[in-house]
């Protein structure tokens, strides 16, 4: 894409500036910059509906901070998902390593990849998912208790479209289940802990009670999943108590009685206490922080 076609662009942005941008227009918006972008040009069209869906979704889970429906048009100017978009710009064959096209979210490769989990996790091929589907996320490495609460948070967390987590029959009760959009956010916030935004989706599945704080107990039944998961695989025993005692020294929250959302994104290591609260391979990681940042230091062997 030209310097001039993006201009343009970037000014069909700002003609949005005061109302901001809807669902509609920002996939309408992304859809016009495909034909000039290398890596998204020659995609199938059939699949084109469904790539700006996901696109677009990223853009309102960063910049719709109020979850309105509406994307602020400063924020998304500003944002680092433009800047990723636009880096579809380059020819993939020669400027693009495979791993850089897996890891944004705009790629074909990425798009793909979301979709085809989607497809997957639906077993029943109801355009949504169960809980039970959702506990085969990430190989069923997640805790019980996180799914639980997602599901249960998701009409909260999402309100990009006004049915996050539909409601259907299924024998003789009532059971939530979570749609494509809903799945989105999850998904997001999964790969975007560090985040003020997936911190902040992940912060709410955590406040158990919520109160906007989490207590020691809160950490002691949050935990008790992971530990459940990490003596299932066959690690040594360990003591809840001390990971939730290492938990507050990682935080230092102000007030030593609880930890808020604010104390978590102050402590810089709030990503980190989140995965070790839900899900078994995020504190394996943190327990085996040493070794893991020994290899990525050794050099290769030729």
């Amino acid at each position: 894409m030209s310097r001039l076609e993006l201009v343009g662009r970037v000014g069909i942005l700002k003609q949005h500036l005061r109302m901001g941008f809807t669902t509609k227009e920002m996939e309408a918006y992304i859809r016009g910059l495909i034909p000039n972008l290398a890596q998204l040009r020659d995609m199938d069209p059939s699949f084109v509906p469904m790539y700006c869906r996901i696109a677009a979704h990223k853009f309102f889970f960063f910049c719709d901070p109020h979850r309105r429906g509406k994307a602020c048009i400063k924020k998304v100017l500003l944002s680092n998902c433009l800047q990723e978009l636009m880096e579809l710009h380059q020819e993939s064959e020669e400027e693009v390593t495979d791993t850089e096209q897996a890891e944004n979210w705009f790629s074909f490769t990425s798009a793909q990849r979301i979709c085809d989990m989607f497809i997957a996790l639906d077993k029943t091929s109801s355009s949504s998912l169960s809980k039970q589907e959702l506990r085969e996320y990430g190989d069923g490495t997640l805790t019980e208790i996180f799914i639980e609460r997602a599901m249960v948070t998701a009409l909260v967390c999402s309100t990009l479209f006004d049915e996050h987590v539909r409601r259907g029959k299924s024998g003789g009760g009532r059971i939530r289940e979570m749609d494509m959009d809903s799945f989105l956010n999850f998904v997001l916030a999964l790969e975007n802990k560090d985040t003020p935004e997936g911190l902040t989706y992940l912060f709410r599945c955590l406040d158990l009670q919520g109160r906007g704080y989490l207590t020691t107990a809160d950490i002691h039944s949050l935990f008790r999943d992971v530990h459940h998961k990490w003596i299932e695989g066959g690690n040594y025993e360990l003591c809840i108590e001390d990971v939730r005692d290492e938990i507050w020294d990682m935080v230092k929250p102000v007030d030593d009685l609880k930890i808020t959302l604010a104390d978590l994104l102050a402590c810089k290591q709030g990503g980190t206490v989140a995965s070790m609260l839900i899900d078994v391979r995020g504190f394996w990681a943190h327990d085996n922080r040493e070794n893991l940042l020994q290899e990525e230091e050794e050099p290769e062997e030729e």
